[in-house]
């Protein structure tokens, strides 16, 4: 399996937190962008096996949130990633809060202190 696979999955993952900011799913209404992805590589991924993705939010700040995720094959961790996204206004180039709203239904996806998933 190439490794950059794994971060396609992990950006599809994604989806369902993009919706919150563009619920038409119009692309160009998403004031999102992204600023940062990690991946590590734990165990070896193999095609034509089923992969199971946890996706969750670690930290919500001022105008980013941070996403992380994990991929399991064969209940076996073989990968897990970050991904830092910015709220984003296009017309002006510029970071902006992330308002009330978009904070609540980030809250809903925090994982709790023992970093399991809500």
């Amino acid at each position: 399996m190439n490794n950059t696979t794994v971060s396609g999955w992990f950006e599809t993952a994604r989806e369902p937190l993009f919706e919150i900011f563009a619920p038409t799913r119009n692309p160009a209404a998403l004031n999102l962008i992204l600023a940062r992805t990690e991946i590590d590589f734990i165990a070896q991924l193999h095609y034509g096996a089923d992969v199971l993705i946890r996706t969750a939010i670690e930290k919500i700040g001022n105008s980013s949130f941070v996403v992380v995720h994990e991929a399991f094959q064969k209940d076996i961790l073989a990968a897990r990633g970050k991904a830092v996204q910015v709220c984003f206004d296009h017309q002006t180039q510029k970071s902006m809060p992330l308002s009330d709203s978009y904070r609540q239904q980030l809250e809903a996806h925090l994982i709790q202190q023992d970093n399991t998933a809500r």
